[in-house]
């Protein structure tokens, strides 16, 4: 797996390093809830991170798999329910 944050690798790390391995993460999760294509599941990040400004790219690529890339945003007043 790897992280790319304004086109510099930030992390870069073989997925047997997780704690849980991708299908038993997919398995935990689908026995509690329903799983939808397009669902992303978050578990954590490790070193190499750093503060990001609003217009960054994020990049997560696995091989095999694809590349999911974003642009971070800054929570809107709308979206963090304190309108």
């Amino acid at each position: 797996m790897r992280t790319r944050v304004g086109g510099r690798e930030r992390q870069n790390y073989a997925l047997s390093d997780m704690f849980f391995a991708p299908q038993e993460l997919v398995s935990r999760l689908s026995f509690d809830m329903t799983l939808e294509p397009g669902d992303v599941i978050l578990c954590g990040t490790s070193l190499g991170v750093l503060p990001m400004k609003p217009g960054t790219v994020v990049e997560v690529a696995i091989d095999g798999i694809g590349t999911l890339k974003n642009t971070f945003a800054p929570e809107s007043e709308a979206d963090s329910g304190r309108v």
